[in-house]
């Protein structure tokens, strides 16, 4: 029996506060906001990212939803075992403004050896996010 035809739909990140980190993620990223639904501390919104979605899910949304709390990144804690990527022809504009607009600036924008430009910053709730050149 073969796996069925799957595609990614969105990525979720678990946040302390969703309609906040939706400001912070238009501002800092130019994301377009498709839906929030918040009921008192439960909140759940989609950004649109191109063919996948972009979800913020509140702490209390995921509890409910999990049975349990997530585990919360944390600036100025070590990243988490995950990060999230935009990819851009102008990296330093963008790592620029993303900071500017509140992100917590990691690494500052770097030529790798393979072609790529490649920076890192942290979104209000520590999560890491990369911001890079296109492949090839």
């Amino acid at each position: 029996m073969s796996a069925p035809s799957l595609s990614l739909g969105y990525i979720l990140l678990y946040v302390r506060d969703a309609a906040a980190s939706m400001a912070f993620y238009e501002t800092a990223f130019g994301l377009t906001r498709t839906m929030l639904h918040v009921e008192g501390d439960k909140a759940y919104g989609e950004l649109d990212t191109g063919s996948t979605k972009l979800g913020l899910v509140s702490q209390a949304q995921a509890e409910d939803v999990l049975g349990q709390a997530p585990a919360m990144p944390a600036r100025g804690a070590a990243p988490q075992g995950v990060e999230i990527g935009f990819v851009t022809t102008e990296v330093e504009a963008a790592f620029a403004h993303a900071v500017a607009s509140g992100a917590e600036a990691f690494t500052a924008p770097v030529s790798k050896p393979w072609g790529q430009m490649v920076a890192y910053v942290r979104d209000p709730d520590g999560h890491l996010i990369e911001i890079c050149s296109p492949m090839g």
